[in-house]
């Protein structure tokens, strides 16, 4: 192929990818968006249990569908299988890595019945703060009150969502592990299940500008790791728990798919 060839070809693929990019967003808006104004009446109008039941339904399946669209448009490549193990098995405190912004819509996406500890911001958050509100949700604004919340929730037979960073990794493999998993393992005495998110991509990553293409698709990969029984003391859990992470997570990036052809994994993965 002739080097003009070869730069048309290079710009149609750009432009594609950006209309990909956007689409994929615009998908997620839309869909949060729609249901944001349902979220807000049930919220006072539904007792506790049934707007948690509801709600906590509702992302799960919109979750689904965005996963599923990024699928057949080609934006992305995703084997969330792994996940499916789980189900029935709550409650559990699930502790993924934290490398982009899609990884709670990959958990959530698979799993019912998940509580999810979200930043204050986020749960005031014109998108997405009606929806998690309904679906009673954890701030982490309080400590206390989050490990109480949490440990509520755990009792109820419920997965707990945290993510032991805290924030998206920033250093590789993986950000020093905050405490709070271990504290509501103790208090609840509930087991926490690691999660391996793996991609090719630092689309997503901390610092990364929402509207910023990557190349396309990007990879996802997730996969169980150890299950660890609820500590007698905090610290040396923490410690343990860290050494793992680095230990499981020093190779874990995946390669480059052979074709960039849109093509998509069959339903089973995805």
């Amino acid at each position: 192929m002739s080097s003009g060839g070869r730069t048309r070809q290079g710009a149609l693929r750009r432009v594609r990818e950006y209309v990909l990019l956007y689409l994929g967003l615009g998908y997620l808006g839309v869909i949060c968006l729609l249901w944001t104004p349902f979220a807000m009446v049930f919220y006072p109008l539904l007792p506790a249990r049934a707007g948690r039941r509801l709600g906590r339904f509702v992302i799960n399946r919109g979750f689904n569908s965005y996963i599923r669209f990024l699928t057949l448009i080609g934006a992305c490549r995703f084997d969330l299988a792994a996940l499916d193990k789980l189900r029935g098995q709550g409650p559990l405190i699930l502790a993924p890595n934290h490398p982009s912004l899609l990884d709670a819509v990959m958990v959530i996406s698979r799993l019912p019945d998940v509580a999810c500890i979200m930043k204050a911001g986020l749960m005031d958050n014109i998108f997405l703060g009606a929806g998690a509100r309904l679906a009673r949700y954890i701030r982490n604004d309080s400590p206390l009150r989050m490990v109480g919340c949490a440990t509520n929730d755990l009792s109820a037979g419920s997965f707990l969502l945290v993510f032991p960073e805290g924030t998206r990794t920033t250093r590789m493999p993986v950000n020093p592990l905050m405490s709070s998993v271990g504290l509501i393992s103790r208090r609840s005495g509930v087991p926490v299940q690691t999660i391996f998110i793996e991609t090719d991509s630092p689309y997503l990553c901390k610092g990364w500008p929402l509207f910023r293409k990557p190349e396309m698709p990007v990879v996802y990969r997730v996969r169980l790791g150890r299950r660890f029984d609820p500590p007698s003391s905090v610290q040396p859990f923490m410690a343990e728990l860290e050494r793992y992470f680095v230990a499981e997570l020093e190779d874990a990036v995946l390669p480059r798919p052979p074709e960039r052809d849109g093509g998509t994994m069959s339903s089973s993965t995805i």
